[in-house]
């Protein structure tokens, strides 16, 4: 307890005595202030001394308050502001400590301490308050009164009683003495209590702290209020169905519970559910009936329940089997894609000579663009199926496949079961789209959870971790869909059936605008045929320079944009209709975006036209090489792959072992770096198949001789100068053909994949096949067949002196996935794709 005067204390009163030296106790945790009465506890043995020693003589010591949290706080550790106390009882306890009662006198100063051993002494001033007698400091102290007032009422530790001590308190500064003794403030706030001489700035910080602890209790009494309200209305609530329960027991009427559980009951009787999953329906059904409706566990219970008995065990939709209707379906919504559409036409024939059919496990594969998601879509309707499609692009939990375990609070089944529930039909056509950008983490690798999933021989007992119970999708048409084949798991490769949808040629682009995006957009736009239509011409002319895709998107997005500005045009009444003509494409699109041809260009030295394998489909890759005065460096810029360096490599290599047939001399090599680059630097590119169009480049700059302009290559280099095979050859073709190259050059082991090439397109462009990097020079360079010419019969005279021949390795070409480490990075620029030369 405090008070206001104290007991009768040696030196106390309106100018109370204080020596010049005082013994220093230092506290910790705790600061008296004048005429507050404090409780202490001593252990320390030299401060037990301290207090014998004070006892005998003023009983008046210097009470300084410890900086931090120090065990046993020394003179440097303390502050230099605390408060002479007086010493008005002492207990000596059992266990050699003691309990002291200190009153506090005044504000003292710390000088200079004058003894350290065997405890601190100190030579001290006392310091006067600034009182200020005015009309604002008598407002403060009001202000700071009320202000308790209310904490007092909020705070469950203070008592009553000690409001009314306060306010028999009339000086300002010992009303915040008293007030700061008893509120719960830091040590440090306390400290700058202490420490604050004038009373006006004593009262402001006072105000502060009191508005600070009141708005934390005002919280915690607003919490501990919602708590009690709700565990209030739970009991009522409780109560009340208690009551109904008994009222409706003596009327003879079913409770809402037991109705619930009768219509679960008859739910799983009318599901078909196998055995395994009715036991376990049934037994957690059991369990819910002995719950309590407001226990937790009810609502998961109940949801799981809904789950089992909403599933359809055994609803199937029922396939047509007609061929001829299928396909006349395929047709009406896709051009050309004969592969896959006779792929689904063979299922069907199948299904229809064998009823339990498994269902296939299909993959298409093929750049941005070409109706891979579409189809799958065109798929369902043609079977008479139900479609789902999600999105795996970007998924990272294995629980967004196989569910979670019902302990986990809001646990839902995985997306396979989710989507087989939305489709009401244990038979859909179930599109896994963007299988190859699947990610993993650590929360597990969805792709592991895909094994089962699209594996024929285990998907009939799918098990989901939400469900615990097999569900069945053997029946389920599985189609999955991928820009490359590349990222994707060897494993869950190996389950699915691919087929390549490849980049389309003009002539198949310029048949689906006009078949299908030019009537889809003017549908959109609330057009007619009569207000809009298109020239051939113009179509043609917007797939040239206005588009450079191996799918049809920026060609159905550029005939929006003209569709659009029409509508404008025709809803502002400035024009009825309008048919759009090729030289009215730059009034609606803007200028050229792309250069068609590039025969327009002149024969240059150091420049090779090579083709390129991307993800949205193939590009004509131009490869420069210059001839610049150093040390016989190689050079190699554009963000090239490892295997492409190496191809640079080796290409320079083979220049040099045949630059003396060529007249270069002997010292060149020494004298000069060669430097080769390929455009578009922010894209990265890899792969072994730009190896002779390298070659080219560099012998053309060595040699100072031009390369044909109208010339594309594609083939790997080996150092002896043979030519070896490469993959995407269509699309790399496609490409050369968009961009008007006229001649070919292609690895001989190539030449069997022509047959997949349109017939328009190779009646268009000459195909040299090569097995020697000499056969490429000859076409390649202007004036190379004599140079080349010569290189054969030194190569022919060299190859019959041998002895032994030596047997030549012959390179398999069929069909390959390529490994992952040949992939291209995604660059920082944002692009969709990037250029990576097929090997």
């Amino acid at each position: 307890m405090s008070n206001n005067g104290g007991p009768n204390v040696p030196g106390l009163g309106m100018e109370p005595y204080i020596p010049p030296e005082l013994p220093v106790l230092p506290l910790r945790d705790t600061v008296i202030y004048p005429h507050i009465i404090v409780p202490l506890l001593i252990i320390r043995e030299d401060l037990i001394r301290m207090i014998d020693d004070v006892l005998t003589t003023n009983r008046m010591v210097a009470a300084v308050a410890s900086k931090g949290d120090v065990e046993e706080p020394g003179p440097d550790d303390l502050y230099q502001i605390g408060t002479a106390a007086a010493i008005i009882r002492m207990l000596k306890i059992p266990d050699g400590t003691m309990q002291l009662f200190v009153q506090g006198v005044q504000r003292i100063r710390i000088k200079e301490y004058v003894q350290r051993e065997p405890y601190a002494k100190a030579r001290v001033e006392p310091i006067k308050e600034i009182i200020e007698g005015t009309v604002e400091m008598e407002a403060l102290a009001r202000n700071v009164l009320s202000q308790f007032k209310n904490m007092v009422s909020l705070a469950p530790y203070l008592p009553n009683e000690i409001v009314i001590a306060a306010m028999n308190i009339n000086e300002p500064n010992n009303l915040a003495d008293f007030i700061a003794a008893n509120i719960n403030i830091s040590m440090e706030e306390k400290q700058q209590l202490l420490e604050a001489i004038s009373v006006k700035e004593r009262l402001e910080k006072l105000t502060v702290y009191l508005n600070k602890e009141i708005e934390i209790l005002e919280i915690g009494s607003k919490i501990q209020s919602e708590i009690q309200t709700e565990m209030s209305k739970s009991q009522r609530e409780y109560f009340l169905r208690e009551q109904m329960r008994a009222i409706q027991k003596e009327l003879g009427e079913v409770d809402e519970k037991t109705m619930e559980i009768n219509e679960f009951r008859e739910k799983i009787e009318k599901s078909g559910m196998p055995e395994e999953a009715r036991k376990e329906a049934e037994r957690e059904l059991d369990r819910l009936a002995k719950m309590p409706v407001a226990a937790a566990e009810y609502t998961v219970a109940r949801t799981y329940l809904e789950w089992l008995t909403s599933l359809p065990w055994q609803v199937s939709t029922e396939d047509k089997l007609d061929i001829e209707a299928a396909r006349k379906v395929l047709d009406e919504d896709h051009y050309d894609l004969d592969k896959v559409k006779d792929r689904i036409l063979e299922y069907l024939a199948v299904r229809k000579l064998k009823e339990d059919m498994k269902g296939p496990i299909l993959c298409f594969v093929g750049p941005p663009g070409v109706g891979k998601t579409s189809l799958g879509q065109s798929i369902a309707r043609a079977l008479g199926r139900k479609f789902v499609r999600i999105s795996l692009g970007g998924m990272h939990d294995e629980a967004e496949i196989r569910g979670h375990r019902r302990t986990y609070i809001g646990a839902l089944p995985g997306r396979i079961i989710q989507g087989i529930r939305k489709a009401e039909s244990n038979n859909p056509v179930f599109m896994l789209d963007e299988v190859d950008k699947i990610g993993m983490d650590f929360r597990g690798d969805p792709a592991a959870a895909l094994l089962e999933v699209l594996d024929p021989e285990q998907n009939f007992s799918f098990s989901d971790h939400y469900l615990d119970v097999p569900f069945d999708l053997s029946k389920v048409m599985f189609i999955t869909t991928a820009n490359t084949v590349v990222p994707i798991p060897p494993a869950l490769f190996d389950r699915m059936e691919v087929l390549e949808l490849p980049g389309y040629t003009e002539v198949e682009k310029l048949k689906i605008a006009q078949q299908f995006l030019v009537p889809r957009q003017l549908e959109a736009h609330g057009l007619k045929k009569s207000q809009l239509s298109f020239s051939e011409e113009a179509l043609r002319a917007i797939i040239r320079n206005y588009t450079r895709e191996a799918g049809v998107r920026n060609l159905e997005r550029e005939i929006a944009t003209i569709c659009r500005k029409v509508a404008k045009d025709i809803a502002s009444g400035t024009r009825k209709s309008k048919k759009v003509q090729e030289r009215d494409l730059h009034g609606f699109l803007g200028p050229i975006k792309f250069r068609f041809e590039v025969a327009e260009e002149a024969d240059e030295i150091g420049v090779a036209t090579g083709l390129a394998w991307t993800e949205a489909g193939g590009d004509v890759l131009f490869v420069e090489a210059q001839v610049v005065p150093g040390e016989g460096k190689l050079i190699l810029t554009g963000k090239l792959g490892d295997v492409m360096q190496e191809s640079a490599q080796a290409a320079l290599t083979y220049c040099r072992s045949i630059s003396k047939e060529y007249g270069v001399e002997s010292d060149f090599f020494k004298k000069n770096d060669m430097h080769v680059h390929v455009p578009a630097g922010a894209i990265p590119k890899d792969g072994p198949s730009a190896g002779i169009t390298m070659t080219t480049a560099l012998l053309s700059a060595i040699t100072r001789k031009k390369i044909h302009k109208d010339v594309g290559m594609t083939g790997e280099i080996t150092l002896r100068g043979k030519v070896l095979p490469i993959g995407g050859l269509k699309e790399k073709v496609l490409a050369a053909h968009r961009a008007g190259i006229k001649t070919i050059i292609i690895p001989q082991d190539n030449e069997k994949d022509l047959e997949e090439i349109p017939d328009f397109i190779r009646k268009d462009l000459k195909f040299v096949p090569v097995k020697h990097i000499n056969q490429v020079l000859e076409v390649a360079l202007v004036d190379g067949r004599r140079r080349a010419a010569a290189s054969r019969e030194s190569a022919s005279e060299e190859s019959s002196a041998k002895l032994i021949p030596r047997k030549r390795s012959i390179r398999k070409t069929q069909l390959k996935r390529p490994s992952a480490g040949k992939a291209a990075k995604n660059t920082a620029t944002g692009k969709p794709a990037s250029k990576k030369t097929s090997g």
